[in-house]
């Protein structure tokens, strides 16, 4: 048996629970303890042993189940440790089969009364060792497993990854409370990197604490995020390392290696491909949506889901929001021992291509005013678009490469979070421009895009120069009759609007209107659009008549066209309002106020700057009619 770690942290939960089901009487009681490689099963069922040695008079068998022929290791701890002679043959002098020695090595059991305890460490395959398992009461299994399910009379004690304050309890004990106390974020942060996995956290602490203490956490967790699981602090191949590590600790890659080694060449295919995933939850409709791009048959991905399910390399994980039916996560540490996998795939081209097309195809639907319905049923999948943009680029088409980060800003800065939308919508134009050249119509869009960002933040100087330079790059590229140009004469008038330009924006405006209509025919939302712009900038010179029908018209074409869930819908309600109110016409301008704050809420939720609008808004009309409170 292992002598156990001195670090031992948490599960106190789990060490009662297995102690409630080992004991109940008059029963062979079997339990497993399952959890991925490294979750530290070896070290739970090593501490449980250690601390109820006093409940196992009759001794404690520790076998493992892995490396060696189970029924051997059983006559082989009858011989060595209770100095049995094991008999070959029976009383006739017929030979005795490998389980009829076994059985009568537990009918010999010594002492020969009280509890004992077989622990079976690594369980691979419960059919092979079923047989050799003891019958008699007094007998007590626990397994370790990486399996799932192994059987519907084992109870089961699923162990999962430590919580981070176990994990910083543990790097703690590991490097000095000094060191930890120093580096606190840090700390925090290495235990997070390291997926709050026990063995990872063992290796990573025993190599810092043999570092002077100049050697810094910092310094400790960039080199891991360099050198990822090749780090000598990972990789128990690196000979000083192997001296410090004990059998119960073989470390992280040696237990993912195991687990690799058992699956079918499908099943790896297919956890390569899930590397490929952000480490976030992930559907599996989304991997159904990447295999069948790859046309790998749709039951052989199934079964290899399974099988890398079983192995707990991927775990299930309920969607709290209800969006998702089924969806699962890779362990942080799994999925950079998949990467690695990944990297030597011959089909990795095909396989990152396939990923990054899943999630463009998801980027498409974002439209520029998402509504919480959307929000909701997209955010899922944002984190891994995000690992397209930051390390698949490469793997993304030309013509979808703009795809990619405008939908992450769609995303943020649909709910307002212009911070956020920001990063993605300035590397759009950088990637964009260095891939396709200056002279094409995507560099166009992101410019655009990009401008659009900065107006809404205010930021009217870096803004204009950007439209401009797509309005020009668009009409040199897509000549004047097109709709991308529309839309550059549409946006650049809506900035000079927003600073008070209104000579500058009305031409635009209107050269907007009538190329869309020209274009787009009448019935189209980007018609309503210009009809609405138009309205606010009348509006805005207190051209009430011009830009009362234009505001009505503009309503009644999104309600046709759109629907009345839509936050277009919403915005029409608003500056009709906002029309009326300052026409002093308050009872026809409450109201719609009213509907549109409510769509607002209903459709973008609390925290969105369309709300604050509102809310505005409607308290301006209030204060206009002296109902202060």
């Amino acid at each position: 048996m292992f002598q156990g770690s001195a670090n031992f942290v948490g599960r106190q939960h789990e060490l009662s629970l297995l102690q409630e089901k080992l004991q109940q009487p008059g029963v062979v009681a079997i339990s497993a303890v399952s959890g991925m490689g490294g979750v530290g099963k070896t070290e739970l069922a090593t501490q449980y042993a250690h601390q109820h040695q006093a409940d196992y008079p009759g001794g404690i068998c520790w076998l493992n189940a892995r490396e060696s022929n189970v029924a051997a290791e059983i006559i082989q701890f009858a011989q060595a440790y209770m100095n049995l002679e094991v008999p070959q043959q029976d009383f006739r002098g017929r030979q005795l089969s490998l389980t009829e020695q076994v059985h009568w090595c537990w009918q010999h059991w010594q002492p020969p009364e009280g509890l004992a305890l077989v622990v079976l460490d690594d369980i691979t395959d419960l059919g092979s060792c079923r047989e050799f398992l003891p019958t008699a009461h007094r007998f007590r299994v626990l397994m370790t497993t990486r399996l799932r399910y192994l059987d519907t009379n084992i109870e089961e004690i699923s162990l999962d990854v430590l919580s981070p304050e176990e994990a910083l309890e543990l790097l703690t004990k590991l490097v000095g409370e000094r060191r930890v106390q120093k580096e606190e974020e840090t700390a925090k942060q290495l235990c997070e990197w390291l997926g709050y996995l026990p063995l990872g956290l063992e290796l990573v602490g025993r190599y810092l604490a043999k570092k002077p203490p100049h050697w810094s956490l910092a310094k400790m967790l960039q080199r891991l995020q360099q050198q990822r699981l090749q780090d000598e602090a990972i990789n128990r191949h690196k000979q000083q390392l192997q001296k410090t590590l004990s059998t119960a600790q073989l470390g992280v890659l040696d237990a993912f290696e195991l687990s690799w080694l058992e699956l079918d060449p499908m099943t790896q295919r297919v956890g390569e491909l899930l590397s490929l995933f952000a480490p976030d939850i992930f559907a599996w409709k989304w991997v159904e949506s990447a295999t069948s791009r790859l046309n790998w048959d749709a039951t052989e991905v199934e079964t290899a889901v399974e099988q890398l399910y079983e192995r707990h390399l991927i775990q299930s994980v309920e969607d709290k929001s209800g969006d998702i039916d089924y969806c699962y996560k890779i362990h942080p540490l799994i999925r950079e021992f998949l990467k690695l996998k990944q990297a030597a795939s011959e089909q990795i081209d095909e396989l990152k291509r396939a990923f990054a097309e899943t999630f463009i195809a998801i980027a498409k639907k974002i439209p520029d005013s998402p509504t919480q319905e959307i929000i909701k049923s997209v955010k899922d999948a944002i984190p891994h678009l995000a690992e397209v943009a930051q390390n698949l680029s490469a793997s993304v088409s030309d013509e979808n490469l703009i795809s990619v980060f405008a939908g992450l800003g769609r995303f943020y800065e649909g709910q307002g979070l212009y911070a956020l939308a920001k990063p993605w919508l300035e590397q759009c134009v950088s990637v964009v421009q260095s891939r396709l050249g200056d002279e094409h119509p995507d560099v166009a869009a992101s410019y655009n895009n990009l401008a659009g960002l900065y107006k809404s933040q205010g930021r009217y100087t870096d803004a204009e120069p950007l439209y401009i330079k797509a309005l020009e790059l668009r009409q040199r590229l897509l000549g004047e009759e097109h709709p991308d140009v529309a839309a550059s004469y549409n946006n650049l008038a809506g900035l000079y609007s927003d600073q008070g330009r209104y000579t500058e924006a009305e031409p635009l405006y209107i050269k907007a209107l009538e190329l869309r209509q020209r274009l787009l025919g009448d019935e189209h939302p980007d018609v309503a659009a210009s009809y609405n712009n138009l309205a606010g900038l009348y509006k805005s010179q207190g051209r009430y008549t011009d830009a009362e029908p234009l505001y009505i018209k503009a309503l009644e074409l999104r309600q046709r066209l759109l629907g009345e869930e839509h936050p277009d819908v919403a915005a029409s309600y608003n500056n009709l309002a906002g029309l009326y109110s300052d026409q002093g016409r308050y009872t026809e301008a409450e109201p719609l106020y009213i509907k549109a704050l409510e769509l607002r809420q209903r459709l973008l939720g609390d925290e969105h700057p369309d709300v604050a609008a509102s809310y505005n808004n409607l308290a301006g009309l209030y204060k206009s009619q002296g109902r202060y409170t």
